[in-house]
């Protein structure tokens, strides 16, 4: 009986430990399975995923598109227009300013001014200069007709030409590169007038190098003023 007892109890135990052993196979893959579970993520989270990585995307070719549209305008710009610039009157000598007066602007239907209408006269500022004074010298072209006309008064027609006696001391043509037309219509009657400021330098045709410069203590000069074929009377001046 006593043995009895024992077995039975015995087989208790054991069974108690097989259902132990049971529960706790359960529980790991109970556990296991939550794990597994925990460990992949939802369809939701992979949408999100795939609309993060895809705005990144867009965003990372939409920099680059416009850093290549930006590049490009760079490259090519919008050239603004350049201002006429005159040479400095020591080293290329040309008509200083542009011919200012109170000629209307250009009309197609204006004929061509008849040179033997039209006069051209010469003028200094000054009767004589100081040693320091630079000349400032003035061409005039006056509409003698009845009628408004056109006529070239840019630097292509222009030239300053000073003399003293026979010897030929400056010309604006002489280093002039290159003259620019201007047309401009003018009234009967009245002028249009471009100022020239004469450095005081010599020079020779073909701007050849010369390092003589003009005399001073009360030399007289004359100036003459030439629009095309037009000549102006000689002005005399005085360098002191």
């Amino acid at each position: 009986m006593a043995n009895k007892g024992k077995q039975q109890s015995t087989a208790r135990a054991s069974a108690s430990a097989k259902g132990a052993a049971r529960g706790s196979s359960r529980a790991g893959a109970a556990g296991k399975s939550t794990s597994t579970k925990r460990r992949r993520p939802s369809p939701a989270v992979y949408r999100r995923r795939r609309q993060v990585v895809f705005g990144a995307l867009l965003l990372v070719i939409a920099l680059v598109i416009g850093g290549v549209v930006a590049l490009t305008g760079a490259l090519a710009g919008n050239p603004e227009p350049q201002a006429v610039s005159t040479a400095d009157a020591s080293t290329a000598p040309t008509p200083g300013t542009t011919p200012t007066g109170t000629a209307a602007p250009s009309p197609s239907a204006s004929p061509v001014c008849d040179l033997n209408l039209m006069t051209v006269a010469a003028k200094t500022d000054k009767p004589a200069y100081g040693a320091e004074e630079k000349p400032l010298l003035t061409m005039t072209i006056t509409n003698g007709g009845t009628a408004p006309c056109e006529v070239n008064v840019g630097t292509s027609q222009m030239e300053y030409l000073l003399m003293s006696g026979s010897d030929r001391i400056f010309s604006s043509k002489d280093c002039q590169t290159g003259g620019e037309d201007l047309i401009k219509t003018i009234q009967p009657g009245k002028s249009e007038t471009a100022n020239f400021p004469w450095q005081r330098n010599r020079t020779l045709e073909g701007c050849a190098a010369i390092t003589a410069k003009p005399g001073a203590g009360g030399a007289y000069y004359t100036f003459e003023a030439r629009l095309g074929n037009k000549s102006s009377p000689k002005v005399a001046f005085q360098l002191n």
